[in-house]
Parts: C-alpha cells; sequence; structure tokens
C-alpha cells in the first residue's frame, strides 16, 4: 500500500473523528429544541445534512482545481456554494454553535433561575411583601390625614379668620374625599376665643381619628387576601424546585438531557405561572425581572437556551453571548472545516 493510501486512510478517518463530533453537537441541538423526536431521528438528519455539506464543500474546491479535467466548473462552483449554504451555514454551524453555547452555560442558567424564582415564591408563601405594602399604604394614608389636619387646625387659630370660616369649610371637604365619607358637616361651635379654637380643634382631631381609623380597616380588607391558596401554590412550586436542585446535585438529572432539562422547565415554568398570576404580592428586583416573570406568554431563560433559533437572535440584538458566543461559533467553524479538509483529501481526484 503506497503512501497515498495511507493518506487517504488518515485523511477518512480525521474525517470521521471531526465529521462525529460536528454531528453529535448538530443532533444535541435539534434533539433540545425537539424534545419529543427519536434521538435517532435527530443523528440522521444531523449526519445527512453534514455529508451533503461536505460534498458541497468538495464541490467547491474541486471547481478551482485545474490539475484535473471537469466538465461545468461555473455549474460546481454554483451548486457546491448553495450546497453548503443551505446544509451548513443555515443548519450545522448554527446548531453547532448552539451546543457549544449550551453546554458551557447550562448549569449556571439553571442554578441562577431556580435561586431567582425561588426567592419570588418566597415571598409569596411568606407574605412578606403584602404585609409591607399595607404598612406602607396606611403609613401614607396617615400622613396625609396628619397633613391636611395640621391644615385645619392652622386655619381654625388663625388670628385673622378664627373658628370655622369659609377656608377651614373647604378643608373638611377635602377631608370627606380623603377618608372616602360623603361629607364632614362642620361644627356648630364658634371657637371665636382661643381657649373655644383649642375645644374646635380637640373635637375635630376626634372626629377625624374615628374617621382615619375606620379607613384604615378599609384599606386592610381590601389589601389582606381573602384566602391564604395563593400562599399553598407557591409553597408547593418552591419545594418543586427545590426537589428538581437537590436531583441535580445528585445527578439524578442531567441537564445536558433533552428530556431531563423540559422536566426543569416544566417545574420552573410552574413557579412562573404562580408569579405572575400573585404579581401584586412580589417585589421584583428590576423591571427586566418583572417584565419576564409577568409577561402576557412568560418564558423561561432556561427554555429560551434551548431553541438554537432563540439563542442566536439573542446573540445578534446583543442580548446574550458577547465574545464567549464569538469563541463558540469559531470552535465550530474550525471544526468543520478540519472536517471538510479531511473529506476532500480523503476523495480528491488525481486526474
Amino acid at each position: 500500500m503506497d503512501s497515498t493510501n495511507y493518506k487517504k486512510i488518515l485523511s477518512l478517518i480525521g474525517f470521521l473523528l471531526f465529521g462525529a463530533v460536528s454531528c453529535w453537537a448538530t443532533a444535541e441541538s435539534l434533539h433540545l429544541l425537539l424534545a419529543t423526536w427519536p434521538i435517532f431521528f435527530c443523528y440522521a438528519i444531523a449526519i445527512g445534512f453534514f455529508i451533503i455539506a461536505s460534498i458541497g464543500f468538495k464541490m467547491m474546491l474541486d471547481s478551482f482545481n485545474q490539475d484535473v479535467y471537469m466538465e461545468n466548473r461555473g455549474t460546481h462552483l454554483v451548486l457546491g456554494t448553495v450546497l453548503v449554504i443551505v446544509f451548513w451555514l443555515f443548519c450545522s454551524m448554527p446548531t453547532n454553535t448552539h451546543t457549544f453555547f449550551y453546554r458551557n452555560l447550562i448549569n449556571d442558567r439553571v442554578s441562577n433561575e431556580i435561586t431567582t424564582t425561588q426567592g419570588y415564591l418566597a415571598q409569596i408563601k411568606d407574605g412578606t411583601v403584602t404585609e409591607d405594602k399595607i404598612n406602607a399604604k396606611v403609613t401614607d394614608f396617615r400622613n396625609q390625614v396628619n397633613v391636611k389636619l395640621g391644615q385645619l387646625e392652622a386655619e381654625i387659630r388663625n388670628e385673622a379668620n378664627p373658628g370655622n370660616g369659609p377656608r377651614a369649610k373647604a378643608i373638611l371637604n377635602e377631608f370627606a374625599s380623603l377618608l372616602d365619607v360623603p361629607e364632614i358637616k362642620p361644627l356648630s361651635f364658634k371657637g371665636t376665643s382661643q381657649q373655644e379654637r383649642e375645644i374646635l380643634c380637640r373635637e375635630y382631631r376626634k372626629m377625624i381619628y374615628t374617621l382615619r381609623d375606620a379607613k384604615e380597616k378599609n384599606i386592610i380588607n381590601e389589601m389582606t387576601p381573602a384566602n391564604d391558596n395563593y400562599k399553598k401554590m407557591a409553597e408547593r412550586d418552591y419545594k418543586n424546585l427545590d426537589i428538581v436542585k437537590e436531583n441535580i446535585s445528585n445527578d439524578n438529572i442531567d441537564v445536558n438531557d433533552a428530556e431531563d432539562i423540559k422536566m426543569v422547565c416544566d417545574k420552573i415554568n410552574q413557579g412562573y405561572s404562580t408569579i405572575k398570576m400573585y404579581s401584586q404580592f412580589v417585589n421584583f428586583k428590576n423591571n427586566e425581572d418583572k417584565e419576564s416573570y409577568t409577561a402576557s406568554n412568560p418564558q423561561t431563560k432556561v427554555s429560551r437556551l434551548l431553541s438554537v433559533y432563540d439563542v442566536w437572535v439573542d446573540f445578534l440584538k446583543g442580548r446574550q453571548g458577547g465574545l464567549s458566543f464569538v469563541f463558540w461559533i469559531l470552535i465550530s467553524i474550525l471544526v468543520d472545516l478540519a472536517a471538510f479538509i479531511f473529506f476532500d483529501m480523503a476523495f480528491k481526484k488525481t486526474e
């Protein structure tokens, strides 16, 4: 066996090795996107597309090779270019990049999303935000009452126009709106002397405080849920995510497996749904989280990572990936390019 045959055999082995990596990456990406498809179908598509892309690349190289006879070089070049664009540029390269990027990122992405989701579920199940919001609204209401009461007492004590003047009656009308009552009738007490004015202020204060306390009870009742079913839902989702974390740490769940990651996504999605339904009991860390968890059709960050299309869209829009994604693009190109070169060497025409 001459050196040419050895070279072809080694080139064929190189093609099979690099091609195997490329086909594996393509099949994994397709299986993440189409988890219900049998993995065999994904590999069949990956291998078929890669072989066609390899043939297309060889047709392009052969069209430039002046050492061998070839009819219709232009046709070979055009057809080879079309095959490379369709089967490599639109399929093999993007899916390979997706798989490499996914495997590099998925563990941190799952951990971070579970932690964030559990944090918001904890706010719901513990009722901390509900209590904080009630206290904040009651405090704000009391401050408004105190300010308005100060204005009323200042008007009553006004030496230039003491007692129940027109301005004092206008403030009482503003009080009626603030306290959600039809009206507050002015007291018949004149309050012209300093002692009488102090009595008038005291009586108004007692009346206003009584109405204030009644309004505070209404605020609390309106903001307190009728039952705690929502807390039970949040606690259920929180515990489910705890189980997921434990199974991942014990290697019972493989986040690189399409079926396992789909189950993880389902549990995170369940948490998203509960948070969206009871978002009034949540203080989101930022607007991005609020938009993500309360969107009309929420999509988790993990589930978005499963789609080769969504990952590339996010990269092109500058939402994720950055230089890390560029690195995996280069790795994907180099792996395929090596396989294509070995393919050309293994089946190179010599005459």
